[in-house]
């Protein structure tokens, strides 16, 4: 846990801290309800609690995350959130979605010198809740991917590793994140997690 919250991006919050305060003088309540939205990040993201929270404040972390980078990146970020109503009381891992979220817009929208459309979801299978991530960015290959789960890749962070392995932890071995790929193809990242799960309670 301690891992993940280091590795927030201070590039991100720079650049968020810095967009608020440019609407400072010229929308002040804009620059009021993006500090707003950052405090709620951080407080997520940083504030000690407990090992599982309900999925509905996964995706307003989120949500919160994806409001301050749209303020940075302008129309260069396309969003698109969808979440089933019988989902969101699941508990889930603290910071189990908001790093792979991060990671599809530094990965799939910024490098791309266009932008791109970054969609969030999470609609219940029978007893298992699915959370999918999507970007349309340059993608990857395939042994790369395995790379970067596997923490060998070079130049990655070690988020996806640390989300995978802690549903993993969790859930068991079937259940780490599934990353489907190509170059050029954009990048999809799968999370399939039980929606009752014996010891997993908020």
């Amino acid at each position: 846990m301690r891992a993940l919250r280091a590795q927030i991006s201070p590039h991100f919050v720079y650049n968020a801290l810095t967009t608020i305060a440019s609407f400072v003088r010229s929308d002040p309540a804009r620059a009021r309800d993006l500090l707003e939205t950052f405090a709620e990040f951080i407080r997520h993201s940083l504030a000690a609690r407990g090992d599982y929270v309900p999925l509905a404040g996964e995706f307003r972390s989120v949500e919160a995350y994806l409001t301050l980078a749209r303020a940075v990146l302008g129309e260069r970020l396309r969003v698109q959130v969808r979440v089933a109503p019988e989902v969101l009381p699941v508990p889930v891992p603290v910071l189990a979605l908001q790093p792979l979220v991060e990671n599809a817009v530094q990965h799939g929208v910024e490098r791309s010198a266009d932008g791109g459309l970054v969609q969030v979801s999470g609609e219940a299978e029978g007893d298992v809740c699915v959370i999918t991530v999507d970007d349309d960015g340059p993608g990857m290959s395939p042994e790369h991917a395995r790379d970067v789960l596997a923490g060998t890749a070079e130049g990655a962070g070690l988020a996806l590793v640390n989300v995978d392995r802690r549903l993993r932890a969790v859930y068991g071995p079937d259940h780490g994140l599934v990353i489907e790929t190509a170059p050029g193809a954009g990048t999809r990242i799968v999370l399939r997690i039980p929606r009752f799960q014996p010891g997993v309670v908020i």
